[in-house]
């Protein structure tokens, strides 16, 4: 993975890049730090870069990949361009888009005082983490797996404590996810998991808090974890008793835009066109303005990243992207329902990775 970056620098006319970001320097290196930066020169050189809490481990893990790990001390921005000085690097990369403005000022202006010029990018890594390895669909497949297996659990405690629902609020449920994927070996959660209970649901990303659990409302579940440093995504929606029978149509509006939506996920396609599946369908029976976010989105060592799921990208769609297809109806006042999946594009079609089913769930 590495050699394909390094082509990347050389083919943009740069003696080296300098990634800072946590997500690049993991990508990169596999190797989780609060503070380091991996290094590689057009000339295929690999520094890791981290201070002295990290530095141990770093060369017992790093070392034996052809990792030269260095302990970078303050004057932070003055040892970080002698390291470059003294790979004779004149011309070196950063990532504009992933470091605040004073820390890009500070470098540079540093860099310039040794003869070194700065050359700012954007998203400089994600043509290569779109396409995940088989084995970062192995992590992924597994964090899914966790997910499941806990929201599952999940509606089991429900379905037990039926009776005293309206005691229970979004954020027991929350601290129940949570705890669940720590017992299942996961690092916790991928993001902070919304449970949104009744009239809660129509806002997409609420967030969790003290609401109680209502009887003949909606409750929608949007969770996911962190395993091996690769992140899973899943939402349902559940029926609490029995709800405003627009939301039970509102779920079968959603359930079918899912699943026009994963038809059109195929290889060489715009990726546009699986958020378009879903969006006119929705159109098609009412519920259009209140679908009011994308169709997707990546998912791997962040929970968000390229590529966007939405009816103006054109980028083509290749085998081993992995994104999100969430379509969702929100009814101010009412409730919301969305439905999500991760998928994995093949050469065959997608293949979803979650094995938890569409089908409706009434609790209560």
């Amino acid at each position: 993975m590495p050699q394909a970056v390094v082509r990347k620098i050389k083919k943009e006319g740069l003696d080296a890049f300098l990634f800072s970001s946590r997500p690049s320097v993991f990508y990169l290196t596999r190797f989780s730090s609060s503070h380091a930066y991996a290094l590689l020169t057009a000339e295929g050189q690999r520094v890791f870069l981290t201070d002295g809490r990290y530095l141990l481990r770093a060369k017992e893990r790093l070392g034996p990949k052809g990792w030269t790990v260095v302990e970078v001390k303050s004057p932070l921005f003055e040892n970080l361009v002698k390291v470059l000085k003294e790979l004779g690097v004149s011309k070196v990369g950063l990532e504009e888009d992933r470091v605040v403005l004073s820390w890009f000022e500070n470098f540079a202006c540093r860099a310039r005082t040794e003869g070194i010029k700065t050359v700012p990018y954007a998203g400089f890594l994600d043509e290569f983490r779109m396409v995940k390895t088989p084995e970062e669909v192995a992590l992924i497949e597994r964090a899914v797996q966790i997910t499941d297996e806990v929201y599952l659990d999940l509606l089991e405690f429900l379905k037990e404590n039926s009776a005293r629902l309206e005691d229970l609020k979004e954020s027991d449920l929350r601290r129940f996810l949570l705890c669940g994927y720590l017992e299942r070996g996961a690092k916790g959660e991928s993001f902070p998991s919304i449970v949104a209970a009744g009239e809660n649901s129509a806002v997409p990303h609420h967030e969790t808090g003290d609401t109680p659990l209502r009887r003949n409302s909606v409750l929608l579940i949007d969770t996911g974890c962190v395993y091996g440093g690769y992140c899973s995504d899943f939402t349902r929606t559940i029926f609490l008793g029995r709800p405003d029978p627009e939301l039970v149509r509102v779920y079968e509006a959603v359930a079918e835009a899912h699943r026009r939506a994963l038809e059109a996920v195929r290889v060489g396609r715009p990726i546009k066109e699986v958020d378009l599946a879903a969006r006119e369908y929705l159109e098609s029976v009412g519920y259009g303005k209140y679908f009011t976010h994308s169709t997707g989105h990546g998912v791997g060592i962040e929970i968000h990243e390229p590529p966007r799921v939405y009816k103006t990208e054109e980028i083509p769609i290749r085998e081993g992207m992995v994104f999100t297809v969430e379509p969702g109806v929100y009814l101010p006042g009412k409730g919301g329902v969305r439905l999500e999946n991760v998928v994995v594009a093949t050469e065959r079609g997608p293949r979803v990775l979650s094995k938890v089913s569409l089908e409706p769930v009434f609790l209560g």
